[in-house]
Parts: structure tokens; C-alpha cells; sequence
């Protein structure tokens, strides 16, 4: 668990850090804090939260403890990370063929400021599907 990223503790204040913020991207980890994958993740979003503040805000939701939007938005993974851009959700095509949310854990924090700010520039363009800068398909590994 990062006690450095701020947690939002109700669906209320998910829904509130949506609507609220209209200049950046909001980045929200969905998970639970004790698993190992979303240590790993936590970990590299607090090493790109600086970087990435001028465009980005990184909030961590527990989701055992806000079960709100599990159904709403398929959270079965243990570590899911989604973006929204002007109280909409801001869907990428990583490669994967789930093109709502990345849902596992990068630890390469280079990869993720990439990834954040592909999103923030093609949804500031009114774009609601944008291409991830990197194929995370398993087509040509081997």
C-alpha cells in the first residue's frame, strides 16, 4: 500500500475526483492495497506522479473497501488502472484487446509517463480511444 498516493476512501469521492478536475488526466488504480501486483504498480505511479503533475492526477482506490464501480467497470483483476479526462472515461488500445484499462502491473515508470501522456493529448483533442505508444500484445513474443 503507498501511503504517498492519495486514497480515496468512498465512491463519492471517486466520483467527486472525476468531475472535478477539468485540466488534467485522472488516474485512477483500482485494486487491492495488500496484493503484490498493485505494490509494484503503486510504486512506479508514485515515481511518475511528479513528472507527470503538470497533466495528471494519481488517485488509488481500494476495491474491497469502495465496491462501487467493480460491476460498472469489470474490476475483477487485482490491479486495474483506468484514465479519465473531463468526467469521461478515456479508453487505450495497448495491443491487448481490452482497450478500457490496463490490468496488470508496469514496472517500467518510462512506459507509463508515455502511456499518461498519450492519453492526455489525445483526450484533450476530444479523442475517447487513443493508440498506447507501445504494442503490449503477446503477437511477437516467442
Amino acid at each position: 500500500m503507498s501511503y504517498f498516493l492519495p486514497h480515496l476512501p468512498s465512491g463519492w469521492h471517486v466520483d467527486e475526483a472525476i468531475k472535478s478536475e477539468e485540466d488534467r488526466v485522472v488516474v485512477i488504480r483500482f485494486g487491492h492495497d495488500w496484493d503484490s501486483q498493485c505494490m509494484t504498480m503503486d510504486e512506479t505511479l508514485h515515481g511518475v506522479a511528479e513528472k507527470v503533475q503538470n497533466f495528471a492526477v494519481i488517485y488509488l482506490v481500494d476495491i474491497t473497501e469502495v465496491p462501487d464501480f467493480n460491476k460498472m467497470y469489470e474490476l475483477y483483476d487485482p490491479c486495474t488502472v483506468m484514465f479519465f479526462y473531463r468526467n469521461k472515461h478515456i479508453m487505450i488500445d495497448l495491443g491487448t484487446g481490452n482497450n478500457n484499462k490496463i490490468n496488470w502491473a508496469m514496472d517500467n515508470k518510462q512506459e507509463l509517463i508515455d502511456v499518461i501522456e498519450t492519453v492526455y493529448r489525445g483526450a484533450s483533442k476530444g479523442r475517447g480511444l487513443v493508440v498506447s505508444p507501445k504494442d503490449y500484445s503477446t503477437r511477437y513474443r516467442y
